[in-house]
């Protein structure tokens, strides 16, 4: 999501290079291109203007400062102001009530049910008790994909396959709720267009009779403005407290994003970055305006590898790197843990400067697959004693495994490079002088 648009904003911000000041002549082509850009992202034409004008207003009024140039402070600007285009700050959901009761709303196709796991499985990550209603009573197989879903993450779900009672089967699912000590019950709903005003009259109703802490209403990027529109009839209706923008994975311009806060006043909550059941993070304005001008995202990087990582044994790794005992064990455990954070290209992507570079680069899901299989193909011996893997042990490695000796030979390499400087690392006074030197070592 949003490369089109950060390539386009890369070029506005050239018109400003080389510009000793920001003037109303250099500042009003740089955010023609900015207008410009964000309207080919799908961005409300409105909010494309009113943003624009603000950003101006701004540029304008701000003395550039000698160890900054004008091209820098307007991406400072421009990041202050996409972060409040975006709604200033992330949006926790209201659990303080028990039960807490979170009613799910959407179009048909947005991917509800998906994102109903998801965030049961999200919540009981956070220590609570989940249970799912399944209150999709017209689409085929609803209630056994939801099932499916639950088993997954390992939470309880309420159905009754003999009604066809959304309302009764939303009531029945939180006395069971209650009965069970659940202090999360998640509402499952139907898809259902804006313009079935039986339908929407139907979830009204289910809404008036179970008195929801949270209405989330589930909406997929990838249909730009369309999702706007929608969601202001939908909020219209329900007076939602939340948005939730699912598949950003996917070839999306991103103007959803930008646009449904300013349309509807109602923060974005959550977003969806893939199929699987942990694909969703809590949407935050700040990180995401960041990675939108290229900055990068480094704290959800590190959020994502606390998840991951266990303190207890990054504890005992360092011991074994600074022996150097650090071997394939490790090495394939630390890739397992990587796979787990998400998709490569999305991760690079969070590293400032290096998402630009990623940009035409196709990184495959399965970048390791090569390296496991070369891992897998060893012995025992071999995987904790890296040393004694020699020409005839890497010939018979690289057979088991399918891949070419030089394959093995390089990964090999690599791997012994990768534990010198780790060595290194876990020095401090060595790491201070190893990085005193990378400057060097890069020209």
């Amino acid at each position: 999501m949003f490369e089109n648009l950060q390539d386009k904003l890369d070029r506005a911000f050239k018109v400003l290079k080389g510009q000793g000041t920001i003037t109303e002549i250099n500042v009003a082509e740089t955010l023609k291109e900015i207008r410009k850009a964000l309207l080919d992202a799908d961005v409300n034409y409105k909010t494309a203007k009113t943003f624009t004008d603000e950003v101006k207003a701004k540029a304008l009024g701000s003395n550039v400062l000698t160890s900054v140039s004008p091209g820098q402070l307007l991406t400072k600007i421009m990041n202050d102001e996409l972060t409040a285009l975006m709604g200033g700050e992330a949006s926790e959901l209201d659990l303080k009530s028990n039960p807490t009761i979170i009613l799910i709303a959407g179009l048909n196709g947005a991917g509800k049910t998906t994102f109903t796991g998801k965030l049961a499985n999200y919540l009981k990550s956070k220590g609570k008790k989940p249970l799912l209603v399944a209150g999709d009573v017209y689409r085929p197989a609803a209630v056994e994909q939801l099932k499916v879903l639950a088993e997954q993450v390992g939470v309880p779900v309420y159905a009754n396959t003999e009604s066809k009672d959304p309302v009764g089967i939303a009531q029945e699912g939180i006395a069971e709720g209650k009965k069970n000590n659940n202090n999360v019950i998640i509402i499952d709903t139907a898809g259902r267009l804006s313009i079935d005003e039986s339908l929407m009259a139907e979830i009204s109703e289910v809404k008036a009779k179970t008195n929801p802490h949270e209405i989330l209403f589930v909406v997929d990027a990838m249909t730009g403005q369309d999702a706007v529109n929608t969601a202001k009839v939908f909020n219209d209706r329900l007076d939602f407290t939340g948005v939730v923008l699912t598949k950003l994975d996917g070839d999306t311009r991103g103007g959803a994003a930008l646009s449904i806060k300013s349309v509807v006043n109602k923060p974005i909550k959550f977003i969806g970055t893939g199929e699987k059941m942990d694909a969703l993070d809590v949407f935050y304005p700040d990180r995401m305006a960041s990675r939108i001008l290229g900055m990068g995202d480094v704290v959800s990087l590190v959020e994502r590898a606390q998840q991951q990582f266990d303190e207890k044994e990054a504890a005992e790794l360092q011991k074994k790197i600074r022996k150097n005992k650090f071997d394939f064990n490790d090495f394939y455990n630390q890739i397992q843990q990587i796979k787990k954070m998400g998709n490569m290209k999305d991760l690079m992507g969070m590293i400032p400067g290096v998402g630009k570079m990623m940009k035409n680069v196709d990184i495959d899901d399965d970048a390791f697959k090569n390296i496991e299989a070369i891992i897998n193909s060893m012995t025992p011996f071999e995987k904790a004693n890296p040393d004694s893997i020699q020409q005839s042990r890497r010939l018979r490695i690289a057979k088991g495994s399918g891949t070419k000796l030089e394959e093995v030979s390089k990964l090999i390499k690599q791997f012994e490079d990768m534990r010198k400087v780790m060595k290194q690392f876990s020095n401090p006074a060595a790491a201070a002088q190893l990085m005193k030197n990378m400057p060097k070592m890069g020209r």
